[in-house]
């Protein structure tokens, strides 16, 4: 029982020295996640569009 109790004092300590973002940097950590996300999502699209393509070609 101890060991959770000091377990559980850690995570207190640990959480108190966390540096939360503001709103500021959500929203532009939010915006680049997004951007990021679209963007991968737009180039896995043309690729597989494309080996589809090619497969179509060398069918």
């Amino acid at each position: 029982m101890k060991k959770i109790i000091k377990f559980f004092k850690g995570v207190k300590k640990e959480i108190s020295r966390v540096r939360w973002p503001n709103k500021k940097e959500m929203v532009k950590y939010s915006i680049a996640t997004l951007a990021f996300i679209l963007f991968f999502a737009l180039f896995f699209y043309g690729f597989d569009a494309a080996a589809a393509g090619l497969m179509e070609l060398f069918k």
